[in-house]
């Protein structure tokens, strides 16, 4: 892998390409992204870049006798994260994420990420973590089909028979069951790069991403080759 960047989701729109057709795309607002540590095989064991993305507020937590106050640290982070941050000499980073680059070299520390390192046509995989739904039951979760609705029923919305009684005396690996929904962490592989505005930061992505919007979305090159 020689690029990724960090983006959030905006939302869902569709746009004309110059042949007339209609796609239907996802926009991202990625980056700007900065580099806040940069792993070598000689301190570290293995080569990799280690990129931060949205500014945290700063929070003033001191005040002096004449009442003037000071500024200690982030909202959020701590005296470690905040040296570990001016090392770099950038401001302190909401999302902090690293990537295993074959070419950690060419990047220097604080150094930014844009949009622009990705183009039209470029393949990319989007990892996001899906909307979560809470805790749903057999029907919705799994697809599951329901029982009778006639008042004498007693089985309406039940996910079926779970053990019985003596044979097999065991509820099966893999029985649907009712229970937390959504969530996950989902990636989408082989995506297609449909525009990219380099002065906002905007890349617009053939397709759906998951996640809600304002969701944090983390963009490789693709790890799948055509042949």
């Amino acid at each position: 892998m020689k690029k990724a960047i960090l983006a959030t989701k905006v939302g869902m729109t569709q746009i004309f390409k110059e042949d007339g057709s209609l796609v239907p795309v996802t926009v991202l607002q990625a980056g700007p992204c900065v580099v806040t540590q940069i792993k070598t095989v000689e301190n570290d064991g293995y080569s990799a870049v280690q990129v931060g993305y949205v500014d945290k507020k700063e929070k003033i937590i001191n005040k002096d006798k004449n009442g003037k106050k000071t500024v200690i640290h982030a909202h959020g982070v701590n005296k470690a994260q905040k040296g570990h941050f001016e090392k770099a000499g950038v401001s302190c980073k909401r999302y902090i994420r690293e990537f295993k680059f074959e070419n950690a070299d060419e990047y220097t520390l604080g150094g930014e990420i844009k949009a622009d390192i990705f183009a039209e046509g470029d393949k990319i995989d989007a990892t996001a973590i899906t909307k979560g739904k809470g805790f749903q039951g057999a029907i919705r979760k799994n697809g599951q089909h329901r029982g009778p609705m006639a008042h004498g029923s007693k089985f309406h919305r039940h996910q079926g028979s779970n053990g019985s009684s003596s044979d097999p005396s065991r509820v099966f690996k893999g029985k649907g069951m009712p229970g937390h929904m959504g969530s996950l962490k989902v990636t989408i592989q082989n995506l297609e790069v449909v525009r990219v505005d380099a002065e906002k930061n905007l890349i617009l992505v053939k397709g759906a991403i998951p996640g809600p919007k304002k969701g944090l979305v983390t963009i490789k090159e693709t790890v799948k080759v055509e042949a």
